[in-house]
């Protein structure tokens, strides 16, 4: 069915090709959108192209038996032959769309313990959102890859497609970070809870799922073999295009061994065993920040004990975030990490009541303060909160604050982790130690005395040192700060002459 083999296309090709669809949509669907559209029909092609390869493996396997080349048993997914992508090509221009959402649907329902509702809901029959000229512009543009294995492994798609989850969470900015975490940001908290083989690592605010995809990127950094060390991962998601998004990007990612659920994890969890929460080793988050409305008035007669410490405001779920992370920690080796906006260390009312528990409790292991404008949709400063149920025994009573409110490179829109941070940071936290100005290790019975506050810099003092150059150094871009002003005002006394505006 493949009448020769496309030459394997690089990293540059791909990302170029997935930009190029992006870019038809342009002007007519907004940006924060686009997600809606490109993601299902990149992943409709890949499924369809790997059939057809799976097919021709079979047929040449069998000596041209098509029937055993059907069978369900050679494909990693079933596609009824008549909503194959090239059928749904033939469709006429006004019957496109509906082509297209019958395909995807069929698909689900061929497949209804893997793929069910992975398309999510976009409206491909909108004739006034997306007319048929358009949309038949970007199944020829997709019809211009094959994507198959044979041509793009699962590790070189999962790479594009994180480009174009970027792309598109610079695209839609403040709506980016109800799916988007910066990667930096994410490999520093994957470092800190160092997943190990075997181990359940859970998202309660997955989004696109790339807390979990850099997971199986911490297994290829410590050189072990993903495909047999990666560890059973779960995620909740709240937005049905955005769980769906979650799904496709574990499964281009070659992965396999994952659940995705979608529902309010607040209101309706959905990991259970039996009738409690399902516990994992390691739980990672990145919550939205302080969220408004998200079920306060069920939290005291929680079915999960949750609110056992307490009942967040209406205001903000900050720390019930907190507390249904520590109901998801199994108690033997369960550790999390959090990030939360540094309100969270010292606001008062409720919330200071819930963290004086949670502290005396001591499972708060560290508390690590980023810096400003990191993340979309917020200037806030935002802070990691490490948290372990079985501390070591000579951690036990005591909390690692670190201040790394410096560790960034300045951008004219955004603030950006990069490597060196990340590794920073990453060894602050693990060498656990006294360091003047950066870390301190702080007895609870001194939190007490604060009043239960986690702020940061009540506990770490700004080495100020730090922030200034050797005085010869300091001396010298004096001077040329001056002799640059002389330039300047030489400068524009001569404009001014020239202009006869000065005597």
């Amino acid at each position: 069915m493949l009448p020769r083999t496309p030459a394997p296309l690089t990293l540059g090709e791909l990302e170029s090709h997935l930009w190029g669809a992006a870019q038809i949509l342009r002007g007519l669907i907004d940006q924060a959108d686009f997600k809606s559209y490109i993601f299902p029909l990149l992943f409709f092609k890949r499924i369809c192209d790997v059939y057809l390869e799976e097919f021709q493996e079979a047929l040449d396997e069998s000596g041209g038996n098509t029937t055993f080349a059907s069978y369900a048993d050679q494909h990693r997914f079933d596609i009824p032959h008549e909503h194959m992508w090239h059928k749904v090509v033939e469709a006429k221009d006004e019957a496109l769309g509906q082509a297209l959402a019958t395909a995807l649907r069929e698909i689900e329902k061929a497949n209804p313990d893997t793929l069910a509702g992975i398309f999510g809901d976009t409206p491909w029959t909108n004739k006034d959102r997306l007319p048929a000229k358009v949309l038949r512009q970007l199944l020829n543009h997709f019809s211009g890859r094959h994507l198959g294995n044979s041509v793009v492994e699962a590790d070189l798609l999962g790479q594009a497609y994180e480009y174009l989850i970027k792309k598109f969470a610079d695209l839609s900015n403040k709506k980016a970070g109800e799916f988007y975490t910066p990667r930096e940001v994410v490999r520093l908290l994957v470092d800190i809870l160092d997943p190990q083989k075997g181990e359940t690592v859970y998202d309660p605010t997955c989004g696109t799922g790339g807390m979990l995809i850099e997971v199986v990127h911490h297994f290829v950094r410590r050189k072990d073999d993903p495909k047999y060390l990666r560890a059973k991962m779960f995620g909740q998601e709240k937005n049905l295009t955005t769980s769906g998004i979650a799904r496709m990007n574990l499964f281009l990612h070659g992965v396999e061994d994952f659940y995705i659920e979608r529902g309010d994890t607040l209101r309706d969890p959905k990991f259970l065993d039996q009738d409690a929460l399902r516990q994992f080793n390691c739980v990672i988050a990145n919550p939205p920040f302080s969220l408004q409305a998200w079920g306060e008035e069920d939290w005291g007669n929680d079915l999960f004990q949750r609110g056992l410490t307490g009942v967040p405001p209406r205001r903000s779920a900050d720390f019930a975030w907190v507390q249904h992370m520590i109901a998801s920690m199994s108690r033997d080796e369960g550790r999390a990490a959090v990030v939360l906006p540094q309100g969270a260390l010292f606001r008062g009312g409720a919330e200071g009541k819930i963290r004086d528990k949670i502290v005396e409790s001591d499972v708060i292991e560290a508390v690590i303060g980023l810096g400003t404008n990191l993340f979309y949709g917020t200037s806030l400063a935002a802070c990691i909160l490490v948290l372990r149920h079985d501390k070591p025994a000579g951690r036990k009573r005591q909390v690692l604050f670190v201040n790394a409110a410096d560790q960034f490179r300045k951008g004219r829109n955004q603030n950006t982790l990069e490597d060196q941070h990340v590794s920073r940071i990453h060894g602050w936290y693990r060498a656990f130690a006294n360091i003047a100005g950066r870390s301190r290790l702080v007895d609870l019975a001194e939190i007490h005395d604060n009043g239960g506050s986690l702020n940061i810099p009540l506990y770490v003092a700004e080495d100020t040192r730090a922030n200034f150059a050797p005085l010869v150094e300091a001396v010298a871009s004096l001077e040329g700060a001056l002799a640059d002003v002389a330039m300047t005002e030489d400068a524009l006394r001569r404009q001014l002459k020239e202009w006869e505006l000065l005597g």
